[in-house]
C-alpha cells in the first residue's frame, strides 16, 4: 500500500488532535488540576457589589484606619485605638488564591484594640485578608493582599 500526501496529511492532524484530546481529558478527569470557580456563590457575592462599595467607602473616611500588618507572631489586625473595640463585631476572611482549601472565616472577638492571626493557622504565601466589621450600627469594609 502507498500512502500519498493527502493521507498522510489526514493522519497527522488525527494523530494531532487525539494527541490533544487525551491531555485535555487528563487534566479534567484528575483531581490534581483543581477547575472550580474562584468562590463558590460567585453570583450571589456579586449581588453585594454596592454594599461592599459603601462599606470601603466607610472605611476610607475614617481618620485612624484599620492596619493590617505582619508580625512574628502572625498576622496582626489594628482597628482604630479611639473606637471602643467591645462594641467592634463582624468576621474577618482569609482566602487562599492558589488553594480554596486553606480558606478560613473567623468572627472578630477583641480583647484589646488588637486582633492576632497566629501563625500557626497560616500556610506561607499570599493571602487576601478581608475584615467585615460594624461600629455602633455603621458596617465597614477592609482588604488587603498579605505575602506571608
Amino acid at each position: 500500500m502507498k500512502l500519498n500526501w493527502g493521507t498522510g496529511i489526514v493522519i497527522a492532524f488525527g494523530l494531532f488532535m487525539t494527541f490533544i484530546l487525551f491531555f485535555v481529558f487528563k487534566v479534567q478527569s484528575n483531581s490534581k488540576y483543581d477547575n472550580e470557580l474562584v468562590t463558590e456563590n460567585y453570583y450571589q457575592q456579586e449581588l453585594k457589589v454596592q454594599g461592599n462599595i459603601d462599606r470601603a467607602s466607610n472605611a476610607n473616611a475614617l481618620v485612624n484606619k484599620v492596619t493590617i500588618d505582619k508580625v512574628s507572631e502572625g498576622i496582626q489586625i489594628t482597628f482604630p485605638k479611639d473606637f471602643d473595640y467591645t462594641a467592634i463585631t463582624g468576621k474577618v476572611s482569609l482566602y487562599r488564591p492558589s488553594n480554596q482549601k486553606l480558606d478560613a472565616e473567623m468572627e472578630i472577638s477583641l480583647s484589646s484594640s488588637n486582633l492576632l492571626i497566629p501563625k500557626s493557622n497560616l500556610v506561607g504565601g499570599l493571602w487576601d485578608i478581608t475584615i467585615e466589621w460594624e461600629y455602633k450600627g455603621v458596617p465597614y469594609r477592609n482588604k488587603q493582599s498579605i505575602y506571608y
